[in-house]
């Protein structure tokens, strides 16, 4: 209740949505938005099968980049593979096992890159 009692800006027309902790636009809320843990420095490749109906995926983790440069190199990934796929919590999905073909591309741009599953 104290926030409410405190009131604020909610909307507005120049800014759409506001965040009511940090009163900044919702495109700009550093409070509200979780972050990532640091990892290790490792990009992990692998592949999966769980909760898909026996249909893989792989998964790409560990990448160090923010959320939005993360959602472009995925599409840059997703090109390359001629597949679909997805970004979900920092975790690049992409359809089908492309294993063979990740793993050089990410080695292109620098990073330590691991095979990691079966």
């Amino acid at each position: 209740m104290k926030k409410r009692a405190e009131g604020g800006l909610v909307f507005s027309t120049e800014q759409g949505r506001m965040c009511p902790d940090c009163r900044n636009p919702v495109s700009e809320c550093t409070c509200c938005q979780p972050a990532r843990p640091e990892g290790d420095g490792v990009v992990r490749v692998s592949r999966e099968t769980k909760g898909r109906k026996g249909k893989g995926v792989t998964l790409v983790t560990g990448i160090p980049l923010d959320d939005k440069a993360l959602k472009a190199f995925a599409k840059v990934l997703k090109a390359k593979c001629g597949t679909g796929g997805t970004v979900k919590d920092g975790v690049v999905e992409i359809q089908g096992d492309q294993r063979d073909i990740l793993v050089p591309l990410l080695q292109a741009e620098g990073w330590t890159v691991k095979r990691s599953g079966g």
